[in-house]
């Protein structure tokens, strides 16, 4: 029993000193100029986060908030001996009420403070593809194992009800995969099952709504382009979005909560 001691005492020593040295660590980390400056200007680059709205089956994304990691800002600064906004660390803060935790829920339109829209295409217009490309406007596009492209310009969503097991491996065969199920054309329960975000239309855009569509535009909204719109329309369309001032982004990106500042 005594030859245990021996080992069980020089255990403790180790540990013990692993302790002490890091506490004298952190009370000489907490002397510095440098960690000083940053407790002191930490509260002014606080941002709260913004909860998710719910109401029945329906979510509006929250937006992330940010906080100093104090830590890591600290260390990255240490080496200049001199501290520097700009080698600031933030750590996301995760809203209350998150999308990441109510994936059950449908998401109809993204959150409004982003002051952006996104633009989702039913394949099968050519000439709405090669403009929306060649004017370098941000879309999603729905495909099937058949339309899909490993090198696609437009963030690629799912939709083959036959064949959906083998559009999601070359999704993630080529890490596209932005896990988002568009729920008119796939089986809402299975994306449940499979923690897909779930997404439908604010509104949709075809031959003959361009009047009603330009009314119903605000920040947040996901507009299905459907393959009859015609290019006319979507030119009228785009430009409602940039007289409003709204960006267009990916779906991905709109229903991140995610904070972009």
């Amino acid at each position: 029993m005594k030859k245990l001691y021996k080992p069980i005492g020089l255990i403790a020593i180790m540990l013990f000193s692993f302790y002490y040295t890091e506490k004298i660590a952190i009370i000489m980390q907490n002397k510095s100029p440098i960690m000083q400056t940053i407790k002191t200007i930490e509260d002014a680059y606080f941002v709260n986060a913004s909860n998710a709205s719910i109401k029945d089956n329906y979510i509006i994304p929250g937006i992330m908030g940010r906080m100093v990691n104090a830590t890591k800002s600290f260390v990255n600064m240490k080496a200049f001996g001199i501290f520097n906004e700009y080698y600031l660390i933030f750590d996301d803060v995760k809203p209350e009420i998150s999308l990441e935790d109510n994936k059950d829920k449908i998401i109809k339109e993204g959150n409004k403070e982003k002051k952006s829209v996104a633009i989702i295409l039913e394949d099968g217009n050519n000439i709405l593809k090669k403009y929306l490309k060649e004017n370098k406007k941000t879309a999603n596009i729905l495909v099937t194992e058949q339309t899909y492209e490993s090198n696609n310009y437009f963030e690629q969503i799912n939709s083959d009800t036959n064949k959906y097991s083998n559009v999601e491996s070359l999704l993630n065969k080529n890490n596209q995969n932005k896990n988002i199920c568009y729920i008119k054309l796939v089986d809402k329960d299975f994306c449940i099952k499979e923690k897909k975000y779930l997404v439908e239309e604010t509104f949709s855009l075809g031959a003959n709504n361009i009047i009603e569509a330009k009314k119903k535009l605000d920040s947040g909204s996901i507009i299905l382009i459907k393959k009859t719109a015609t290019l006319d329309n979507l030119k009228l369309l785009i430009k409602e979005i940039e007289f409003k001032g709204l960006n267009i982004i990916s779906l991905s990106e709109l229903i991140s909560e995610k904070n972009q500042k």
